[in-house]
């Protein structure tokens, strides 16, 4: 096959994935706590661009005040640990509610996991109101009921679990209590996702995807071309 279409046809498969990426973000721009990919363009033997990986920039969105006691943020790298039907799973979306079963939870049920209880369901009473401090220690009435266990976690370890839970992929990787992230009631972290960077973003790689459409229409029609001078001179 000509080298100039599989170039061309390499280069546009990168860019639609890039584009799928793109939209992606921009889709979850008002998504708490969700934390935007990008794409890493790598050069094989064939010296095709394609995207040898992707991956997630955990740099902090912006915490914005919503007045919920029930929302939090974290200050500070760390996630929210959360216990699941399938194992623990980490979040930076705060939105939290509490369950039937008078646990704090997220809106899939996932509920928040208590240090001083070995991480089990942190419960607390609907009828009292709640006091978290910056250490996520949780109280109700004066007394302490329970700690919001926040975990250190390698980048390299996790992955994406839908738009805002990681989980591991390393069973052997390492989960630290995140000693220097606080704990902050009443506000949500928002998307880290650039709005406008996105946008211009995904303007280039719509341009650049065009060009490649442009340069494998030429090719075929060189190839058709010479074909058929070819074909003139038998």
């Amino acid at each position: 096959m000509d080298p100039l279409l599989i170039s061309a046809a390499s280069g546009m498969k990168s860019r639609m994935e890039s584009l799928d990426m793109l939209a992606n973000n921009i889709a979850n721009t008002g998504t708490a706590g969700f934390k935007s990919d990008r794409e890493f363009y790598g050069l094989y033997q064939q010296e095709l661009p394609v995207i040898e990986k992707q991956w997630t920039d955990l740099s902090q969105g912006t915490l914005t005040p919503t007045g919920n006691p029930l929302n939090l943020a974290i200050s500070g790298s760390g996630f929210f640990a959360l216990n699941t039907p399938t194992g623990v799973v980490y979040t930076r979306n705060g939105n939290f509610q509490i369950s039937k079963s008078n646990e704090l939870a997220t809106a899939d049920g996932y509920t928040l996991r208590n240090t001083l209880d070995n991480g089990k369901p942190l419960k607390v009473d609907p009828a009292q109101p709640i006091d978290i401090n910056k250490d996520g220690v949780v109280q109700q009435g004066g007394q302490a009921i329970g700690k919001i266990e926040v975990d250190s976690l390698d980048s390299q370890a996790i992955s994406k679990l839908g738009s805002t839970y990681f989980a591991m992929n390393d069973p052997k990787a390492s989960v630290s209590v995140a000693s220097s992230a606080e704990v902050l009631q009443g506000q949500v972290e928002q998307s880290n996702v650039a709005p406008s960077e996105s946008a211009v973003r995904l303007v280039g790689v719509m341009r650049q995807f065009e060009m490649l459409q442009k340069a494998m229409t030429l090719g075929s029609e060189m190839n058709k071309s010479a074909i058929e001078q070819v074909a003139k001179v038998s």
